[in-house]
């Protein structure tokens, strides 16, 4: 009766969770994110419904913005891919070419605000514009946040797996291998998220 317990109670703790703890983290961070937006886009209809709308088009800046966001969620794959199969050189590439392309994500994003101000469209204007600004600024803050790690996990690629030893001995830390699938999923998140947007904007 002892051993039976005994076996049961470390059959118990050893058991390995189904989902990793970090990325059901993500997952419910992702989610509220999901509903965030929904509830902003959704005023913004009801609001366009009550009249005082000014209609504009939204600029060309931010179409080239999304596709340089589909391009860096391919390339953010690409790195998940090169880790995975142990490949160094093409994993620190494909980091970096993320980077550039985000970056360049950034700066479309601040010429798009800058063509809104052209055309009369202002923060503090019409409620329409109003949103947009809102809409898009919190996006990007978030966009700029994922960033930031792809650019901790550039560094790392160059200075802590400067001795490839180090590189197949983080392969093997579930817990830290698996930061690179969550940065991939939250990238392509946040790119998925501006292409809705930018549709939403344009059609609605």
């Amino acid at each position: 009766m002892d051993i039976t317990m005994e076996k049961s109670r470390f059959t118990d703790e050893t058991r390995i969770p189904r989902v990793h703890p970090q990325k059901f983290a993500l997952w419910l961070g992702i989610a509220c994110l999901i509903m965030t937006f929904a509830g902003l886009t959704s005023a913004y209809i009801v609001r366009k419904g009550a009249g005082n709308w000014v209609e504009f088009m939204m600029p060309t800046q931010f179409i080239i913005s999304a596709v340089l966001m589909l391009l860096s969620s391919a390339t953010i794959h690409w790195a998940y891919l090169s880790f995975k199969n142990d490949k160094l050189n093409a994993y620190r590439l494909a980091l970096g070419t993320t980077l550039i392309l985000s970056v360049g994500f950034l700066v479309s994003q601040f010429l798009g605000w800058q063509k809104l101000q052209e055309i009369g469209v202002y923060l503090s204007g019409n409620p329409s514009g109003s949103f947009v600004y809102v809409i898009s600024y919190l996006h990007f803050a978030h966009v700029l946040g994922g960033l930031l790690f792809i650019l901790i996990a550039f560094l790392k690629s160059w200075i802590v797996f400067r001795n490839p030893a180090n590189f197949l001995i983080y392969r093997t830390d579930l817990n830290k291998s698996i930061r690179i699938e969550l940065l991939a999923t939250y990238w392509h998140f946040v790119d998925a998220l501006w292409i809705y947007l930018l549709i939403f904007f344009i059609v609605s």
